[in-house]
């Protein structure tokens, strides 16, 4: 067995490969040979100076009790040793004993290696060091000979190291900004070790730094007192210096200074400032709590998590004040680009979509303007049977997440019909050729005026007035051959009258807001009110269309719409970033529309480089990634994975990275150039990406779907291991898992109780996966169905468009589904 040995405290030990159970060491006799090996560290100590060690006038049989000391603690540390085999551990050699231990056999070799490893560390990897390093004592070392000679020397040394240890200790909480954990630990060093100026200074600092200024002086008071007073010495300049700088409240003393540099400095005087100056219980705070949440959103993970959790806080604090512009503006300024089509909390998002609506009510009534009915403006939770209310699934399994591009978000369905702008980016012949990764900045339609701000004054500096709106051109699909091209899609929605966004602007003495068929908000008021409001209804509306995606309600597309007509009418370019990111996830209402998203995708990616909107440039690089990869273009699809990863690194967007490693798992799959082990490899890499980074409604039941539809797509069966968690995709997965288990009965019953896919970006793939199991049951009914619902999209890759994963072409579906009918 392996032994550890403690000597942090009484002499001790314990049977390393078990849970730490004791090992008896007999007498005090026994203990002390132990110890004064320990002491030795390796080295053979001979049986003269044992004797005298152990003795001060030794017996006449001292030799002989020596070597039945060690006999027996031989039999203690090595109990499975066979007779007359040498010793491993406690080894006769020369003239005595030493104790072959091994380096970290002994926690005072491992509280030495831990100090000495911590001071060449920062101190993030420092403190953790220390921690461990100092939790080992377990009282005075080598406690039961303190006045031992052969122990004296040691312990005085390992006292001084583990002194220098609690102040290195508290530096590196200080450094951290964990000032007020050093203070306890501090205060009861001192009371020990009351001449160690290190220690006065560290506790001083740490009192200053938790805003205990006066507390910060009087230990310095008391340090002086005890030093002059009872040593004759007066303090020396390290103290000096700090009670002139606390004096005079000196700015490197904060902690900002050491830790972030002049950035850091500038966060903590800022913020210092805010909470000084802003009273707090003013309005504007909660303004600016829902900018911060915004820029917490895209910090992935906890960040994430809590933002979504405190804006619905934020948002319920602004409704109690009574003031529906307030509530506008702080539920607008969550426009956090959002590229998956599942909600990850569809409590939260039915709360936010409820409180938006209230608050158009309200404005409506306020500005004395008729208020915004439009298609499904029941509350939530009501409405015709089978249809949902914002924010809600329409079936089992519908429910979960939105996640920004950027790193947060949400994702829903589409505008399209009569009325609906084109998007695509003027000066290419179609989308489908692909323009170069310059695209982006390469048209600036007429229109453009000079740089303004958005209503809500929180987009990115220097917005000039945004966007294009030339009619689209059909999208091809170049690559799939044998494929009807899919320019039969019409992508241009009718962009009649809107050649540039600039063109709806105002100018002085005229108005120009109401667009055919729009009912201006507001009309007859002051232009500057007008345009406020009418920015704060689109935002509102925008809102509404992003976090009601995946329902069946018209009202997310109706929001969609308008609000990208106000925009475009503002000539906004924040605002109509955020409108098109509510187009996006209203773009959904039946297959196929992978062309119309890749406009989106296009006119985002153009606007948002212009302007300096970050997040939607990586939405908008997403967007495309998604489309190109449904139309099988992925050598286009490659580029905006690579575009959306450099600004992601460049910007500090975290989740970027979790979206473009499940494309290259998806890509790896669809072109059939890697073996079916080797896919799954790579979905289970991506799938390890999604923990902690806060998007349960991507996270949950993922990877599961990903590898049933791997094997579809290879004719193979379902998965049928008990323990996988299809989370909201049980519904289409049962069918073909209960067909794997030779159930076919069930298996029809199971697919006759299948809903009709979400809305969403697995629509494709949800339908694919009932049309096999249909095939194989045989019912005629669901197998129609699922033509009929896949027929749009013939020219597509099924689920590719998620990004995420694929079964394959649509085409081949369908042409095994036509087979079934026939």
């Amino acid at each position: 067995m392996r032994v550890g040995f403690g000597v942090l405290g009484p002499v001790v030990a314990w049977d390393a490969d078990t849970d730490g159970r004791a090992i008896a060491l007999k007498g005090p006799r026994h203990r002390a040979v132990l110890a004064r090996l320990i002491v030795a560290r390796r080295r053979v100590v001979p049986v003269s100076r044992l004797i005298e060690d152990l003795w001060a006038e030794p017996p006449p049989g001292a030799v002989g009790a020596v070597r039945t000391f060690v006999a027996a603690l031989r039999r203690a540390l090595e109990p499975q040793r066979p007779p007359r085999t040498p010793a491993r551990l406690l080894v006769t050699e020369g003239p005595g004993y030493a104790l072959r231990a091994d380096p970290d056999a002994v926690d005072a070799w491992r509280f030495e290696e831990d100090v000495s490893a911590a001071a060449t560390l920062p101190p993030d990897g420092a403190l953790p060091r220390l921690e461990e390093a100092l939790s080992r004592w377990r009282g005075p070392a080598y406690a039961e000979f303190a006045d031992e000679g052969w122990a004296r020397g040691e312990r005085s040394r390992l006292a001084e190291l583990r002194l220098h240890a609690v102040e290195r200790q508290a530096e590196a909480r200080l450094a951290l900004g964990r000032a007020a954990e050093a203070v306890p630990d501090l205060e009861a060093h001192l009371a020990e070790h009351p001449w160690r100026e290190g220690a006065w200074r560290a506790l001083a600092l740490a009192l200053y730094r938790t805003g205990r200024q006066g507390d910060a002086l009087a230990v310095l008071r008391r340090a002086r007192t005890l030093l002059v007073e009872q040593l004759g010495v007066d303090p020396g300049p390290e103290l000096r210096r700090l009670e002139t700088d606390i004096l005079g409240q000196a700015p490197h003393l904060d902690p900002s200074a050491t830790r972030g540099g002049a950035a850091a400095q500038v966060w903590a005087d800022t913020t210092a400032a805010y909470d000084r100056t802003v009273a707090s219980g003013a309005r504007t705070r909660l303004e600016s709590t829902a900018a911060l949440l915004r820029d917490l959103s895209m910090t992935g993970g906890g960040g994430l998590l809590t933002a979504r959790r405190q804006r619905v806080a934020a948002v319920a604090a602004a409704e109690e004040l009574g003031d529906p512009e307030l509530t506008a503006r702080v539920i607008g300024a969550y426009d956090v680009p959002a590229i998956w089509t599942r909600l990850d909390d569809p409590q939260q998002a039915a709360s936010i979509v409820a409180a938006a609506e209230r608050t158009l009510a309200a404005l409506a009534a306020d500005f004395g303007a008729p208020d915004d009915e439009g298609p499904d403006l029941e509350p939530p939770g009501r409405g015709e049977p089978g249809r949902q209310a914002p924010g809600e699934g329409s079936s089992p399994g519908e429910g979960s997440s939105g996640h920004g591009a950027s790193g947060h978000g949400t994702t829903g369905h589409g505008a399209s019909g009569p009325g609906a702008t084109g998007r695509a980016v003027p000066g290419y012949e179609g989308l489908g050729h692909e323009a170069p990764d310059h695209e982006a900045t390469a048209h600036v339609p007429p229109g453009q005026g000079a740089s303004r701000r958005g209503a809500f004054g929180h987009g990115a500096a220097g917005h000039a007035v945004a966007g294009h709106g030339a009619p689209e051109r059909p999208v091809a699909d170049h690559r799939a051959s044998g494929r009807e091209a899919v320019g039969r899609e019409a992508v241009g929605r009718e962009a009649v009258g809107r050649e540039a966004v600039g063109r709806g602007s105002s100018a002085p003495g005229r108005d120009d807001r109401g667009a055919p068929g729009h009912r201006t908000f507001g009309r007859g008021t002051a232009d500057g009110a007008a345009t406020r409001h009418d920015a704060i209804r689109a935002r509102l509306l925008a809102t509404i269309a992003v976090e009601s995606r995946g329902g069946r309600s018209e009202r997310g597309r109706w929001a969609a719409r308008q609000a990208e007509e106000i925009a475009r009418r503002l000539d906004d370019p924040g605002l109509l970033a955020f409108a098109l990111n509510g187009v996006f996830m209203q773009s959904f209402e039946r297959a196929g529309l992978a062309p119309r998203r890749d406009a989106t995708g296009a006119e985002l990616i153009a606007l948002a480089a212009r302007h300096g909107l970050v997040a939607f440039e990586v939405l908008g690089h997403l967007i495309r990634l998604q489309a190109r990869g449904a139309l099988g273009d992925f050598a286009a699809a490659d580029r905006h994975a690579a575009a959306a990863e450099r600004l992601g690194e460049r910007h500090e967007r975290p989740l970027v990275g979790v979206f473009t490693a499940w494309y290259r798992a998806l890509r790896l799959a669809a072109t059939g150039r890697a073996d079916e082990a080797a896919v799954e490899a790579a979905y289970r890499d991506a799938a390890a990406r999604l923990d902690g980074a806060g998007m349960p409604g991507l996270e949950r039941g993922l990877l599961p779907l990903a590898l049933l539809c791997l094997r579809v797509e290879r004719g193979r069966p379902a998965p049928t291991d008990a323990d996988l968690d299809w989370g909201p995709y049980a519904p289409w997965a049962r069918p073909l898992v209960l067909l794997a288990q030779d159930r076919h009965a069930e298996a029809a019953a199971a697919l006759r109780a299948v809903p009709e896919p979400p809305r969403d970006l697995l629509l494709e793939a949800l339908w694919c996966l009932t049309g096999r199991a249909a095939i194989a049951v045989g019912d005629q009914e669901t197998i129609a169905r699922a033509h009929a619902a896949l027929a749009p999209a013939a020219a597509e890759l099924a689920g590719a468009g998620s990004g995420l994963l694929t079964v394959g072409p649509v085409s081949r579906h369908l042409a095994d589904l036509a087979e079934a009918l026939r």
